[in-house]
């Protein structure tokens, strides 16, 4: 087996970033051993995801969709479906964003900073930031603007900055480079939320680490509600946090992940 180099997936991976952001990214890795990883850090984030989320999400048997893809039973035996829709604030996504501000708040940071496209990343964060107490500021393409507008709604109901962006493509990937650039201004009082498996080391493993709880949840479910593991694991992509959160409970498991 191929060693990976630390902080690599293979070809991908590394931290390829302005100067000023190196010592940023450092301290996060740190805390990703010392902090993220203790059992009182989990214990408190897992509280907050019991009684604020809603976890643990549930594991529904979804028979009348099986039978419309497979009227004669023969392929598909049983379809289980992870509920994260029914997360508070609708989505995934603030599993992450309740953890990651929760580091901020511990690494002493005093704003937060997050990019977001369809805006349920910037919803998530914009509600962990109400719930614990600090400022945020949400970019997105002015693009994305447009055509969400009730998230940019929910998230001004929620007390964030919605900062549209007029660069580029006026998308995801703009409003991503935009928050790393107020990133670089204000590093000493600024946590970035990354919301996808993406950016500079540590932010992929960090995303994956507090989106693991899907994977988790769903194996023990899977075994406590039909007595063995799927054949397989299918998860959608879009910034993938979804998809790694999911299959990290299943990857030392024959189990075929889509």
């Amino acid at each position: 087996m191929q060693e990976l180099r630390p902080g690599y997936y293979g070809e991908f991976g590394g931290r390829f970033v302005a100067e000023t952001l190196v010592p940023a990214l450092e301290e996060l890795e740190r805390a990703l051993e010392t902090i993220v990883r203790t059992p009182a850090f989990q214990a408190e984030w897992r509280a907050w995801l019991a009684e604020y989320v809603g976890r643990p999400t549930p594991l529904y048997r979804a028979e009348r969709l099986a039978r419309a893809l497979d009227p004669s039973g023969t392929r598909i035996g049983e379809l289980l479906l992870k509920r994260e829709d029914l997360c508070h604030t609708g989505a995934h996504k603030i599993n992450n964003a309740l953890g990651q501000v929760l580091l901020a708040k511990k690494l002493g940071k005093t704003r937060i900073i997050a990019e977001t496209g369809a805006g349920q990343h910037g919803v998530a964060t914009a509600t962990a930031c109400a719930v614990l107490g600090l400022p945020c500021e949400v970019y997105m393409g002015e693009i994305d603007v447009e055509r969400q507008a009730p998230n940019v709604a929910r998230m001004h109901l929620l007390g964030a900055r919605v900062v549209p962006v007029s660069s580029g493509s006026r998308t995801l990937k703009d409003s991503m480079n935009e928050a790393l650039r107020d990133w670089v201004t204000n590093v000493r009082t600024t946590h970035y939320c990354v919301g996808s498996a993406a950016g500079p080391h540590p932010f992929p493993a960090l995303v994956s680490e507090l989106q693991s709880v899907i994977g988790s949840e769903a194996r023990e479910q899977s075994l406590q509600q039909s007595g063995a593991l799927p054949d397989a694991v299918i998860a959608c992509v879009g910034g993938g946090s979804n998809a790694i959160g999911t299959f990290r409970g299943f990857m030392n498991d024959p189990v075929a992940l889509k």
